[in-house]
């Protein structure tokens, strides 16, 4: 299953520090994982002794599959290791994800400071890699003492704790930033030019008129302050050249009523029908 964003036709990003899953618990938060990776270009999967095994076959590989929502490449070359100090032993540097203070007297980075750091020490050739514990426990002690900093979210201290794949989430959105910029990928398509003042007066001119014949302007003192109030609601708009003759357009129709169907042509008779 693949989302409507997804684009096969164009060079998907890859690289990024490791993502190191902790004795992941379910199958189908590792597949999560891995559709969060794909969105932000990062490809280096790595699991530590996963509750489950590693789904390959069956209902739990099926599982793992459809959450990853055509990000199975990452599922498919994912590293799978029996200790954490086995997955980090050819890492420069490692980050661990926790929503509790520990006492490690370890620096304690917000997520976009250290994807920033990441970014910078990735791009002078090192490796790194970034620790997400179980489900339901997070990183103990120890796996924590393994890393140099700690990462941790500004998330409501009354409910800190995040699904893994939300995790992930926020983590490789902040990579992505740092990485590659934070400029949304499509902007508006070019509108028409902005109307000159000449075509904006001259469509007061027309929308004046046509209310003064109604009777909007009452009392007729307060038409001056009434016409105003109107002209800077359009000005407001910033209206394109596209815009005047939309509202115009829309005018014009209202004053003069719905357009006559125009009469069909009749068809001329072939030679065939002619007596």
């Amino acid at each position: 299953m693949t989302g409507a964003g997804t684009n096969h036709t164009i060079p998907s990003l890859a690289g990024g520090p490791a993502i190191i899953l902790v004795r992941p618990q379910l199958a189908v938060n590792i597949g999560m994982c891995a559709r969060a990776m794909a969105n932000f270009g990062l490809s280096d999967l790595r699991l530590v002794n996963p509750r489950e095994g590693w789904p390959r076959t069956g209902a739990l590989r099926k599982g793992a599959y459809a959450a990853a929502a055509g990000a199975v490449h990452l599922l498919e070359q994912a590293k799978l290791y029996s200790s954490l100090e086995e997955a980090v032993a050819d890492l420069n540097g490692t980050f661990a994800t926790t929503a509790r203070e520990r006492g490690q007297l370890k620096p304690v980075l917000a997520a976009d400071t250290a994807m920033t750091e990441a970014a910078t020490r990735l791009s002078f050739g090192e490796k790194l890699g970034i620790l997400f514990g179980p489900e339901r426990t997070g990183l103990d002690n120890e796996e924590v003492a393994l890393a140099d900093k700690i990462v941790s979210f500004p998330v409501n201290p009354a409910y800190a704790s995040l699904n893994l794949a939300q995790a992930v989430l926020l983590v490789g959105y902040e990579w992505m930033k740092a990485a590659h910029g934070s400029a949304p990928p499509f902007q508006p398509a070019d509108r028409s030019p902005a109307a000159p003042r000449e075509m904006i007066l001259s469509f007061f001119d027309y929308l004046e008129g046509e209310l003064a014949r109604v009777g909007f302007f009452r009392p007729l003192a307060k038409r001056p302050v009434m016409q105003n109030n109107l002209r800077n609601m359009f000005h407001r708009m910033n209206m394109s050249e596209q815009d005047v003759r939309s509202f115009r357009g829309m005018i014009v129709r209202l004053v003069e009523g719905p357009r006559a169907d125009k009469p069909k042509k009749k068809s001329q008779p072939s030679s065939d029908d002619k007596g």
